[in-house]
């Protein structure tokens, strides 16, 4: 068991979908006059622990539950036996520690000037962040397995990461931070979604009861389509309300992406299909977030 195995279980190529929402938080700081790059940085470096976290987690909940038994893709670790379970279990439990360690650290720094009460909320909001990174597969009451995952991915990826990171550095709050956030997070659903149109027959099997699963193939294509329509129209939306310049509207090249995922998605018949869909889609998002961010501070 080398290290090659571990990199692959952790799914390093989920980390700019990650990575997207603190960036885009940052760039709109940095757009009013705020940033700190150890805030910065230390939010990534959580970001990067919870991330992991959840995709080990997530390696090992399916694993024991069966539902990686006959999964489409790269195979997971846990489920092939590349990793043994208890192995995975401690590495869920040292990553755990690095989570909470690094968010704490990132909240006490970053809320230096606000009071302690700001830092002990940060804190907790950390160890929320940790919690759900955890229970989405793994317990038996795994929220991702009652069709609650999208909703949670819109908490972390989109209201937590944009206007969590944007609060951090600026320590003021409008809630028009909301618009831009939604649209990473509804963008983050939609790789989710993706995910489990992929996957709806073995996690039908294994009792995993996604919104893409309860919504049906049909459904779940009218719903990722209305996820990148109403992304769009968020950030549109924000830019309405904050106009800046004419370059504001550089995210408008991520246009082309998003009909075209669309599109192969609307034509997509089987599971393997949705593939490299799901990559596609994981980096126009982190585009997305950089050209919105770029436009609203050149």
């Amino acid at each position: 068991m080398g290290i090659k195995v571990w990199i692959q279980a952790a799914r390093l190529r989920t980390l700019p979908l990650a990575f997207a929402s603190i960036i885009l938080g940052n760039f709109l700081a940095y757009s009013k006059g705020h940033f700190d790059i150890w805030v910065f940085s230390l939010a990534l470096l959580t970001t990067l622990c919870y991330q992991i976290l959840s995709n080990y987690a997530n390696d090992y909940g399916d694993g024991v539950k069966g539902t990686d038994a006959n999964r489409v893709g790269e195979a997971r670790a846990t489920a092939s036996g590349l990793i043994p379970v208890t192995t995975m279990k401690r590495a869920v439990i040292i990553f755990t520690l690095l989570s909470i360690l690094s968010g704490t650290l990132l909240s006490i720094y970053a809320c230096r000037k606000l009071g302690w009460e700001y830092q002990l909320g940060f804190s907790l909001l950390g160890l929320f962040a940790t919690w759900a990174a955890i229970n989405y597969t793994m317990g038996d009451k795994a929220y991702g397995y009652a069709g609650l995952g999208d909703l949670f991915v819109l908490i972390f990826f989109g209201f937590v990461g944009v206007g969590g990171s944007y609060y951090i550095q600026t320590g003021q709050w409008t809630y028009d931070i909301l618009l831009p956030a939604s649209s990473l997070g509804l963008m983050a659903i939609a790789v989710l979604n993706l995910n489990n149109m992929r996957d709806r027959e073995g996690d039908a099997k294994s009792g995993k009861r996604t919104l893409a699963l309860r919504l049906g193939e049909k459904g779940a294509k009218a719903y990722h389509a209305f996820l990148l329509i109403i992304a769009f129209d968020a950030s549109f939306l924000y830019n309405r309300l904050n106009p800046s310049s004419f370059w504001q509207n550089l995210y408008f090249l991520t246009v082309p992406l998003l009909i075209l995922n669309l599109l192969k998605v609307l034509k997509a018949n089987r599971p393997q299909d949705y593939e490299p869909l799901l990559k596609q889609m994981a980096i126009t998002s982190l585009l997305f977030a950089l050209l919105f961010g770029l436009g609203k501070i050149i």
